[in-house]
């Protein structure tokens, strides 16, 4: 069976998540350090993990695999569950794929570095409308193929 499991912290998708995931069928788990306010229903679950750096991650880390879509914008959980045979999506829209997952942990490190010593203040472009279109698309998309790839399609 197809999971959808949502890196809950600070993901601006979590409606559209719930809208595609309950026309799927699918258990909805957002993950998360802290109760967040989510709508009820039979598919949604809510996983609280202790507080502390990646507790979120590695649980979500630990279960995601073959058939499952992953919600996160975090690079590092995006490449261990694309490992793990997991379908992953940024909140953008932009999927994330072995092919090009060393590239994106390698942008996010010089950023991170570059934001240390100083020659980059701001975090990224802001969430726009266009990038919520295009995660519906692409979650849409996604799902199909997860739901192939667990054989419940």
């Amino acid at each position: 069976m197809t999971v959808l499991y949502v890196d809950a912290d600070a993901c601006p998708v979590k409606d559209e998540a719930i809208r595609v995931g309950e026309r799927h069928k699918v258990a909805i788990k957002f993950v998360s350090n802290s109760w967040m306010r989510l709508p009820e229903g039979d598919l949604i679950e809510r996983v609280i993990v202790p507080e502390g750096p990646d507790e979120a991650d590695n649980w979500i880390a630990e279960r995601a695999q073959t058939g499952d879509v992953v919600i996160t914008a975090d690079v590092p959980l995006a490449s261990r569950c694309v490992k793990a045979g997991a379908l992953v999506l940024g909140p953008t829209g932009k999927p994330f794929s072995e092919e090009a997952i060393g590239m994106r942990l390698a942008m996010r490190d010089l950023k991170t570095h570059l934001r240390e010593i100083g020659e980059i203040k701001e975090g990224g472009p802001s969430f726009t409308k266009q990038d919520r279109s295009r995660f519906l698309n692409q979650l849409e998309t996604i799902m199909r193929a997860a739901k192939r790839l667990s054989g419940t399609s």
